[in-house]
Order: C-alpha cells, then sequence, then structure tokens
C-alpha cells in the first residue's frame, strides 16, 4: 500500500533506534517518548466468565509452549489474545451503557476533555460496551494515567447516574504502538469499521476523527481493514 498523504501533525512512528519502555501485567505494554498508540478499553462485564476462563486457559498454553519468549513473540501473543477479545466484546454482552445516548455522551466528553492540552486524539469509535481509540500522551504525561483518568470520568457519571458502587470498566486497556503511517491508515479504518464488523445499527455507536487530520485526508472509508 502505498499512502499519498501528509502524515498528521506531530505524527512520530515506534523508532526501534530509540529507547523503548516495555513492562507487562496480563498483557505487554510498550512506551516510547513521542509515539502514538491503538488503545482499546471494556467494560468488566463485556466478557462472560466462560471466555475470560478460555482466555486464562490459552494464557496458560501459550507460556508453556513459549517459557522463555522474546519481544516478538509477546507482541505476537497480545495481538492473538486481542483478536479473540475484540470478537468476545463485539457480541454485545453485560450492561452495555453507552448504548444509551446520554452514557455514549459522557464516554465521548471524557475522550474529549484532555485533547489538545494532555494528549491528541487522532481518532475513536465508542461501542456499547467499549472504546478504540487513536491517541498520542504529551511528552510529560503517561498513556495509561490519561486513559485511566477517560474511564474514571465515564465510570463516574454513570455510578452515579445509576446508583452503583465498584469497578465499571475491565482495569488493563489493550494498546499498541502504531509503527509508521501505513499501519496508522490501516488502524483508523479498522476503528472506523469495528460497527459494520459487530453488526451494530446507527445511534448504537459513536464515531469521531480528529478534524485536523480529516484536512490532511485521513479519514473513514468504507473498506475492510485487517490488522
Amino acid at each position: 500500500m502505498g499512502l499519498n498523504l501528509p502524515p498528521p501533525p506531530g505524527f512520530r512512528g515506534l523508532n526501534p533506534q530509540r529507547p523503548i519502555e516495555i513492562y507487562q501485567r496480563r498483557l505487554p505494554h510498550w512506551r516510547q517518548a513521542g509515539a502514538i498508540y491503538f488503545v482499546t478499553f471494556h467494560l468488566a462485564d463485556a466478557m462472560p466468565a466462560t471466555k475470560r476462563r478460555q482466555l486464562e486457559v490459552l494464557r496458560r498454553e501459550w507460556r508453556r509452549r513459549n517459557p522463555d519468549p522474546d519481544a516478538a513473540s509477546v507482541a505476537a501473543h497480545a495481538r492473538e489474545i486481542f483478536r479473540h477479545v475484540e470478537a468476545w466484546i463485539d457480541a454485545g454482552a453485560g450492561a452495555c451503557w453507552f448504548r444509551r445516548p446520554q452514557y455514549a455522551a459522557e464516554l465521548r466528553r471524557a475522550l474529549l476533555c484532555q485533547h489538545g492540552a494532555r494528549y491528541e486524539l487522532g481518532c475513536f469509535v465508542n461501542m456499547a460496551n467499549h472504546c478504540h481509540a487513536v491517541i498520542r500522551p504529551f511528552d510529560q504525561f503517561r498513556l495509561e494515567r490519561e486513559v485511566g483518568v477517560i474511564k474514571r470520568l465515564a465510570a463516574g457519571a454513570i455510578n452515579e447516574a445509576e446508583g452503583l458502587e465498584g469497578r465499571l470498566w475491565q482495569q488493563e486497556s489493550y494498546d499498541r504502538i502504531i509503527r509508521d503511517e501505513e499501519h496508522l491508515w490501516k488502524v483508523i479504518q479498522y476503528i472506523g469499521a469495528n460497527p459494520r464488523r459487530a453488526g451494530v445499527p446507527a445511534k448504537q455507536w459513536d464515531r469521531w476523527i480528529n478534524p485536523e487530520w480529516e484536512a490532511l485526508g485521513w479519514s473513514f472509508v468504507d473498506e475492510r481493514s485487517n490488522l
């Protein structure tokens, strides 16, 4: 694929020659100063208990087969896990709070709250029980902290309105550094096509792309995209 688009302002792809911080919880997380990330986070009840157990079996089996994996193997395994999780959460399990327009609006508000101040948003799609976004934290800010704030703001609005307590979101988010402009284009199309892939009717999802990016030709198009 050959892109004929100028890169978005401030875009910097993954640079293997520059320092990369890697840490792992259940999922691996790569961090690089100035990087832009594809992020997915979902509600805690979006994945049924049977699927969570299945995921643990997959993880245990992978660890058994890969006792001393390198970074590339860990990243490939994370992508495999992501594909499973994406299929399961697209099935629409759980309370699906963001199917309700008032809560979808709260999530949009939370995402855009610090856009331009602490991070830049490239695009997002808010589904009934999860969110995909492209986000570039500014140099002095950490991705996990900013995503945590987004989740807390949206959860706070729902918990207050519904009289709920406890954790609304799955604690850990999936994130991946975007490699280059072609990868960015594929991620944007993947995000934009999520409602169609999941068979979700209009008005049950919310999609946004940065107007500055759109002016440069970075937009959602109606075509199939695989990561």
